[in-house]
């Protein structure tokens, strides 16, 4: 697959998926609202890594750089 994903997109997924690490352990979100977030925060490490968002693919967008 072609990388459509920028370096600030992927940091950007990063950090939210790191907030809702820190929510849950520190017990602040709870039940199916913590089960639903933790899926969500692991599709964006996982695409943070990768650096390829299926979504974005589907729609033919990204935030890639373009190179001259």
């Amino acid at each position: 697959m072609k990388l459509n994903m920028g370096v600030i997109d992927r940091i950007i997924r990063l950090l939210v998926a790191g907030v809702v690490a820190y929510l849950y352990f520190t017990g602040a979100i709870s039940g199916v609202l913590a089960i639903v977030l933790g899926v969500v925060a692991a599709v964006f490490v996982l695409t943070s890594l990768v650096g390829v968002c299926p979504a974005y693919s589907m729609i033919g967008f990204s935030t890639k750089k373009k190179r001259a």
